[in-house]
């Protein structure tokens, strides 16, 4: 069988295509009130906010800026508690559990709002997202969920039954679902250059390939050094999420980078693709293999993501494996070729949970766990008030907790390996016989 277009490209990003880029501007200089290390969400839109705070801001990448998961994510633009409220009840408390349920709404509102006022032509859509039950089970959590979500925050959702599913989706594999009527899609790299282009409107300098080798503290001032020069810093806020590395090593330890796959299928019939998905929603799925898919903004194809693998693989098998999942969820599309097929790295933390905090002086806002679409630009501008001494840094999230773990004693995630066969293997085939 086929697997490839015959203008295929492997390795790159669907959002890439036909992208006008933003081109980095401006010098490393001497000295700033907040250097930014990171030039994605996180780093960008703490950088506005800094900026707006009065600061003297400079942002800095180790590569292109934007190139990792920012502008590689599946665009799904929404914010809903990570995990279910008893969880965080029992991981940070009531009062922390009873915030972040309040906080969604809060930063999804913000979020667009970003959007509106920086005049960010991202593609912005309310298609609302729906969680698809794998196992009845899970349809049970889902219904408890949205009890959860009706009595402590102002997120708004109902349940699919199995026999409405039909409605959103053309398969027989769920035993129901949840909606979240007020999420988005967006074209991630366009929301990525709409804030480079309002950073750079702010006079911001944004340098690219400019990884900060070491870090020093000296009193209450930094010295980042970078092969483009040294430069001195009031604040530093470190905002590289999936792609940390040392000099970080505190950070390194306890946010690892997860490999998220996805591919872009040929363009399909538009009669097809209203049968597969008569909802238009964004897509996810409860079991653990994470698959997440939704129509591009066009209408013209399916973006299909998950758990093709969770350590590196090459952009071939990637693919196979992503479009034996999708076949399995719409037998349809067997036969369908596969125009893209690209990775990046979520940033994971052992929790699940996001954290906005700082070690010994240098800010942080990281371990998104792949829900950073909405809460990364959130979080970074969070990170940065805090930087800054400002109220409006105010957030549930620095009650949360970056930990770390046993099995990631080094710098490398090597556990992975043996997770990724664990997933695999039992873990899949469990839930595979659950889901009969």
């Amino acid at each position: 069988m086929t697997l490839w277009t015959d203008d295929a490209n492997p390795g790159r990003p669907y959002w890439w295509d036909g992208l006008a880029w933003v081109a980095p501007e401006g010098d490393l200089p001497g000295a700033c009130d907040l250097l930014v290390i990171g030039g994605g969400y996180t780093g960008l839109s703490a950088a506005l906010a800094a900026h707006d705070c009065g600061a003297r801001v400079a942002v800095v990448d180790a590569l292109d800026p934007g190139k990792g998961a920012s502008t590689r994510n599946g665009g799904m633009f929404g914010a809903h508690p990570r995990l279910g409220w008893s969880t965080l009840d029992k991981q940070f408390g009531a009062e922390v559990a009873d915030a972040l349920f309040d906080e969604a709404s809060t930063a999804l509102d913000w979020a667009r709002d970003l959007i509106e006022r920086q005049g960010i032509n991202c593609d912005l859509q309310q298609t609302g997202r729906i969680q698809l039950a794998w196992t009845a089970r899970h349809f049970e959590g889902q219904k408890a969920l949205a009890q959860t979500l009706a009595e402590k925050s102002r997120v708004r959702a109902h349940i699919v039954p199995r026999e409405r599913l039909s409605d959103e989706i053309a398969t027989e594999r769920y035993f129901g679902g949840i909606v979240f009527g007020e999420h988005c899609g967006i074209q991630p790299a366009k929301f990525h250059q709409g804030l480079m282009r309002a950073v750079q409107a702010r006079g911001i300098p944004v340098i690219a390939h400019c990884p900060v080798t070491a870090l020093e503290r000296t009193g209450a001032t930094f010295a980042a050094t970078t092969p483009q020069g040294r430069i001195r810093a009031q604040k530093v806020l470190l905002a590289t999420g999936g792609y940390t590395a040392a000099p970080f090593n505190w950070h390194v330890s306890r946010v690892f980078p997860l490999p998220s796959y996805i591919i872009a299928t040929e363009p399909l019939a538009a009669n097809l693709i209203g049968h597969l998905a008569p909802g238009r929603r964004m897509m996810v799925e409860t079991r653990a293999r994470h698959s997440y898919f939704r129509i591009s903004p066009d209408g013209t194809r399916i973006l299909f993501g998950g758990r093709a693998s969770m350590v590196n693989v090459a952009a071939d098998t990637a693919a196979r494996r992503l479009r034996d999942t999708m076949c399995e969820i719409w037998p349809e599309l067997k036969g369908t070729r596969i125009s893209h097929s690209w990775r990046g790295n979520t940033g994971y933390s052992f929790t699940h949970m996001l954290h906005v905090g700082e070690d010994r002086g240098l800010h942080h806002a990281m371990g998104y766990s792949g829900s950073g679409t909405v809460m990364a630009p959130w979080l970074g501008a969070k990170a940065a008030y805090r930087a800054m001494g400002d109220s409006r840094g105010e957030t549930g999230y620095a009650a949360t907790r970056l930990t770390r773990h046993w099995m990631h004693p080094g710098s490398r995630p090597h556990f992975l390996h043996a997770a990724n066969a664990w997933y695999r293997t039992a873990v899949d085939w469990s839930e595979n016989r659950q889901s009969r």
